[in-house]
């Protein structure tokens, strides 16, 4: 399995706004990582500071060799 291209790093959040990150994903169908992924970027385009859009993963099988 190749390694992840993102950054780990731990993030301490309030007990309550986890809890609202967590109800708010899930009628996303989103996990709270990614939701709170996206919130970040919202608001660094609120406040006009640009971000690449996300390169979406790789599905399905991997082409024949010839």
């Amino acid at each position: 399995m190749p390694a992840s291209t993102k950054k780990a790093f731990a993030l301490r959040l309030d007990p309550a706004l986890y809890a609202a990150i967590e109800r708010l994903a899930a009628t996303e169908l989103r996990s709270a990582n990614a939701e709170i992924e996206i919130l970040l970027r919202e608001a660094l385009g609120r406040r006009g500071v640009a971000t690449k859009p996300p390169v979406p993963p790789k599905r399905g099988r991997p082409p024949k060799e010839s």
